[in-house]
């Protein structure tokens, strides 16, 4: 796919649908920027499982919701494994409430790792991508941004602002040879999935015409695609990848 030697950054890359995406590029050929918050011992795993595959990849702490810690990070990417190709923003949290009892730090929290960060890793990367004129950008976000579900007020307008902010880049940056789209996974069989309620999921899973969640892997191929240099005419664009959910 054109991969050989770029470098790629993924946010949130130490589990779940980051850590998908970024094995994947791994494998078709890119060097690997595993961009974790707080789980160490799974982001410099996920390194050497991409080493011992004949991969090149390398762990990098920061909280994408502060600036110079972002700023740090891609300074040391760079250094080490090249200037940034490709670029996913991955990193979110959830903090699940119904409106009226959700306190106004679950509502920052959720925003300022998901739009914030959105914004603060991707203005860190793009400057040096115009200068190349060349750079992909791929954001995961989620059919919550699209649709809506309950007691997810904070993240379907994390990620609803972050759709927004796709197109916006998507425009911005188009005539210096960069796409910026967005990937919207539906329910996908990682950490997060688990940690919701059995009671709500039940119905939730039930309600996919496919009938199951998808895999991270799942996901992954589609953010492969979307990185790649093969990805020539699109940008702008929200992918909708969740088993007939939204439809």
């Amino acid at each position: 796919m054109g991969f050989e030697d770029k470098v790629a950054l993924v946010t949130g890359a130490s589990r779940g649908i980051g850590r998908a995406i970024a094995k994947a590029l791994a494998e078709a050929g890119c060097k690997v920027a595993v961009n974790y918050a707080s789980n160490r011992d799974k982001a410099e795993e996920l390194c050497r499982e991409i080493h011992e595959a004949g991969g090149t990849a390398r762990a990098y702490p920061a909280n994408v919701a502060t600036a110079a810690e972002v700023e740090s990070m891609v300074e040391a990417v760079t250094g080490d494994l090249g200037p940034i190709e490709v670029l996913v923003n991955n990193a979110g949290i959830l903090r699940d409430s119904f409106l009226a009892m959700m306190s106004e730090a679950a509502f920052d929290d959720v925003v300022d790792t998901n739009l914030k960060g959105t914004f603060l890793v991707s203005r860190a990367v793009v400057k040096d991508m115009m200068r190349r004129r060349f750079g992909r950008i791929v954001n995961v976000v989620s059919i919550s941004g699209l649709i809506g579900t309950p007691a997810q007020a904070n993240y379907a307008a994390s990620k609803g602002g972050v759709i927004a902010m796709t197109r916006s880049l998507s425009k911005e940056l188009a005539r210096y040879g960069i796409s910026v789209n967005a990937l919207a996974p539906g329910f996908v069989d990682t950490d997060m999935l688990a940690g919701m309620n059995p009671k709500q999921l039940e119905p939730l899973i039930k309600s996919v015409p496919m009938g199951r969640a998808g895999t991270p892997e799942e996901v992954a191929r589609v953010a492969c695609f979307l990185a790649s240099p093969e990805n020539s005419y699109m940008t702008g664009q929200v992918i909708v990848v969740d088993g007939g959910l939204s439809v």
